[in-house]
Order: C-alpha cells, then sequence, then structure tokens
C-alpha cells in the first residue's frame, strides 16, 4: 500500500518520537474494509518501533489512537488514505507535542481553557482537499485537552449514518449530537465556535502583546509574498493569518502560473509554505496594533493587508438555513453527495461553468442560472458545457429563493429578468458559484473602500493612512490572478520599506 519512497518519508517524520503508541484496532471480522485499514496500520507502524497495532473484534470498524497505553481523545472510523493520510501521521505527531499544524502559545492556552467534556465527530471524505485542515485542526485541540475526543467518520463507509444525520457537505462536525460546523474551517473559526458553545475558564488565558517591524494580515499568495520579501529586508515580520494559501487551497488546477506549467492548489500551498519557513517570520493564527480572536496583539508601524477574498453569497431566503444541507459552494468536496441527482449551478463564470461539467459527471442532471443574459466563461468552457448532454443553461435569470422541506433542499426559485414570470426547479443541490467578496469588512470606518468593498490603494498599494498598505484580492487592484495577487504582495513590502528608510513610518 505505500511504497519504498513514502515509508522513508514516514520513518523521518517519525524518527523523533518520544512515546510509545498504539493503533488499536475494533473491527468486524468480515468488514469489506477490515483488510485495507490492517494493511495501512500495520505498514504505518513497520516505520516506527515506538509504533504497534492491535485488533480486536468488534462491530464496524473503527480505531483509537493510544499513547503509552492510554487513550489521547483520537479515533477513526475510517481508512484513512487519501488527503486524510497526512491526518493520521499528524495525529500521532501531535499526541507526541510535535506537529506544525500547532498554533501558538495564546491559541493552546485557549484550548487547553475549553470547559469539557467535549465530544466531536466530523464526517469527512477522503476526496475531499477542506477536510484535512477541519481534521487535523481537531485532532490537535484533543492532544491539548484531555477533555476535547475527536473521532473522524469516512461518510463513504458509514453512508446509512451520513443519511440518518442528513450530512450533505463535508467537511462535517458534530459538537455532542448537534452539528457544529460545515465546510472549510480553520483553526481560530473552529476554535471560537467552541468556546461559544461550551464556554471556557479564562483564567488560564494571558493577554500577549507584541512587536514586530511589519505585520501582513493574510496568509495567501499576496500574504505570503509580503512576508517574504519583508524578511528578506531583515525586518522582524509577522503573518496573522487563518491558513497558509487563502483561496489556493480550494483551486484543483492551476495552470496560468507563469514557469510553473501545471500545479494544484494543494501543491502550491505547501510550496507557499515551504518558502515561508525558509525565513524567520512568524506566522499566528489574529504604531498599528492588530488585536486577534486569541487574545493576542499585533503591533508595528507597518502593517499589510492582504486577507483575500471569500465566496460570494446570493443573499436569498433559504440560501443560510440549508448551507450545508443542500446549499454548498465546493462543487469538488461535495458534488459526491449528490451523486444521481439533480443539482444546480448558480453562477456562469469559469467557477460556475467549471463546477457544472465536474458535477455533470456525478449528478443526473445540473442545471446552470446566470444572472446576466449570457455566460461568461472563456470559450472552450462553454463549448464543453454545451456538449453535455445532461446540463441545461437558463441565462438572464434571477435566483430569488432555495425551498425545502425543513431538514433539506427541495427546489430553487427563480425569476425571468425579461418577462418577470417566476418558476419553480426541483432539485436536491445548489451550488452557489458567483465569484468573490473582498474580506474587508474589518476595515469599515479605518480605510476607504469602493462600492465592491475592496480597498482603495495607489499605484504602490498605499491606503490613505501612512503605514497601511494593502495587496491582493481585497485591494483595488485589477485581475485576481494568483501571479498578480504575489507581484502585488511583493510591492507592498518593498513600498513599507522604502517608507522605512525615507521615515515616513518608524
Amino acid at each position: 500500500m505505500l511504497d519504498a519512497s513514502l515509508k522513508e518519508q514516514v520513518r523521518s517524520i517519525f524518527s523523533g518520537l518520544k512515546a510509545d503508541y498504539t493503533f488499536d484496532m475494533e473491527v468486524a471480522p468480515q468488514h469489506e474494509s477490515r483488510g485495507e485499514l490492517v494493511e495501512l496500520l500495520g505498514e504505518v507502524a513497520s516505520c516506527s518501533d515506538r509504533i504497534a497495532c492491535r485488533e480486536r473484534p468488534g462491530e464496524g470498524l473503527r480505531f483509537s489512537l493510544l499513547r503509552n497505553g492510554e487513550p489521547t481523545g483520537i479515533s477513526f472510523r475510517a481508512v484513512p488514505t487519501g488527503h486524510e493520510f497526512s491526518s493520521l501521521l499528524l495525529a500521532v505527531l501531535n499526541a507526541d507535542g510535535q506537529g506544525k499544524n500547532f498554533p501558538d502559545r495564546s491559541v493552546c492556552d485557549r484550548v487547553r481553557a475549553l470547559n469539557g467534556p467535549i465530544r466531536l465527530t466530523t464526517y469527512v471524505s477522503l476526496t475531499c482537499t477542506n477536510c484535512p485542515d477541519v481534521v487535523q485542526a481537531l485532532n490537535a485541540m484533543a492532544t491539548l485537552n484531555p477533555g476535547v475526543e475527536h473521532e473522524t467518520v469516512d461518510g463513504a463507509i458509514h453512508q446509512a449514518e451520513v443519511a440518518a444525520l442528513n450530512v450533505q457537505g463535508v467537511p462535517s462536525v458534530f459538537a455532542d449530537g448537534e452539528l457544529l460546523h460545515v465546510g472549510r474551517g480553520d483553526f481560530g473559526e473552529l476554535l471560537a465556535k467552541l468556546e461559544a458553545r461550551y464556554g471556557i475558564d479564562a483564567a488560564g488565558i494571558e493577554a500577549v502583546e507584541r512587536r514586530f517591524d511589519v505585520v501582513v494580515l493574510g496568509g495567501g499568495p499576496a500574504g505570503v509574498s509580503a512576508a517574504i520579501y519583508s524578511a528578506r529586508k531583515g525586518l522582524s515580520v509577522a503573518l496573522v493569518a487563518e491558513r497558509i494559501g487563502g483561496q489556493v487551497n480550494e483551486t484543483v488546477g492551476i495552470e496560468n502560473l507563469i514557469s510553473v506549467p501545471e500545479t494544484t492548489g494543494r501543491e502550491l500551498v505547501g510550496r507557499l509554505a515551504e518558502h515561508l519557513g525558509r525565513y524567520p517570520v512568524e506566522v499566528a493564527d489574529g504604531l498599528k496594533s492588530v488585536a486577534t480572536a486569541t487574545g493576542e496583539r499585533f503591533v508595528a508601524p507597518a502593517l499589510i493587508v492582504a486577507t483575500g477574498a471569500r465566496w460570494r453569497r446570493l443573499n436569498v431566503p433559504g440560501e443560510r438555513e440549508y448551507t450545508g444541507r443542500g446549499v454548498a459552494f465546493c462543487p469538488h468536496c461535495d458534488g459526491p453527495f449528490y451523486k444521481d441527482r439533480p443539482v444546480a449551478v448558480v453562477g456562469g463564470g469559469n467557477s460556475g461553468v467549471e463546477a457544472a461539467i465536474d458535477l455533470a459527471g456525478i449528478c443526473s442532471h445540473v442545471t446552470v442560472l446566470e444572472f446576466m443574459d449570457s455566460l461568461k466563461a472563456d470559450v472552450v468552457l462553454q463549448d464543453k458545457l454545451r456538449s453535455l448532454p445532461n446540463v441545461v443553461v437558463f441565462t438572464s435569470v434571477q435566483t430569488t429563493s432555495v425551498e425545502g422541506d425543513g431538514s433539506k433542499v427541495t427546489a430553487v426559485r427563480l425569476k425571468d429578468r425579461a418577462s418577470g414570470e417566476e418558476r419553480t426547479i426541483p432539485l436536491d443541490g445548489v451550488f452557489v458559484q458567483i465569484g468573490l467578496s473582498a474580506n474587508s469588512d474589518l476595515f469599515d470606518d479605518l480605510l476607504e473602500r469602493n462600492r465592491a468593498g475592496e480597498i482603495v490603494i495607489d499605484d504602490y498599494c498605499r491606503t490613505g493612512i501612512p503605514g497601511v498598505y494593502a495587496a491582493g484580492d481585497v485591494s483595488t487592484v485589477p485581475y485576481k490572478q494568483i501571479v498578480v495577487a504575489m507581484g502585488e504582495g511583493a510591492k507592498a513590502a518593498l513600498s513599507a520599506f522604502d517608507d522605512r528608510v525615507r521615515g515616513v513610518i518608524g
């Protein structure tokens, strides 16, 4: 199952383990995935003298991770291959007090302060690119707080359970049996939801103020570029971000990054993190002062805003109520839940048409809804879309509501913009693909923004406040492209350094 090269990498990863670990399996002898699980865990265990396997007969398929014979709070009802293989390896490292996915001290203190007991279950798909971020964050929390337990469940293996819970999007996190979170999520967002639900013992949390030469907000291409360029100037840099990569994490194929003919979002994120790691940039999960939800305060004379953009929402009745129960934003993650079922894609740009093409290979029927009079996607994509027999396209239509039966989506309501005629299309899922909205709400009344919410900048990425710069998708720079964002991040860093040399900022 693991080739020789991968085994060697795993041996290296586990070479510094300080405790002894056991994959404690409880598996029904006749379970169809038993052989695959036993083989996978056996091969991983063979890469370290400190890891062993134990199998006992049980119902279904499950294994937990033990440290020196004691529970760590981490378990899987899955065969963690695909994107979740890294979650398996990180679970062992986290239990050992290692792993680069651990946040800084103040965030860890907040996890330890959570009031327990907390029982978390995350339903995933092994093909989901967003699921590992959530799984790994919650596994790390389980190792930090003995009152937290986290179990990862493969929805493909436990389909009846998924259907009973009406899970229609991954990752779906349940806290003590109640839905807590659906979709992409970072450590800080998940922690905030747990704090709101369970409360914290604030006595052990210390407010921290830290000073730097430059603070960069955002971990996408613009933010990473700004941090690297600033660090290369010998400046002390803090990068405050939910996750490295930003929206790039959700990009499947990238073919327009000059000098890199073809890559994926996950591969590029890995390269960004690797490059960033070569410089003394402090990465935090939150003179200019930035206060984070984790209680830290970052102070610096230069602030570079590179917070990027997020998926725009329809803002129609039913959208919020049925998010995760029929309304989705990631066709790659949630498309498999709609196998052989009818869906709609709202949006006729490149992202919408690409989503429709992908879903046409999974779903029984795909309806594309475009507000404008014609599709805006590239011609090659439109040609491919129109060649598919199970796709229909409606242009000049306004999506007015998402309808459901209280537990799941049942239809979408449309209005013809020319005639005013309204109609209802029965379906099981709605994928919203109507572009991005700048993540600039934090700066309302602080920085000038245009009608689209983008922060107004000059040719040097300067805003109206000396010492505050903006770069990438959050700014008014035209063309929201990875290569453009990287260049803008570098420009912002160089402008900040130039202002520092000329005495404009401290």
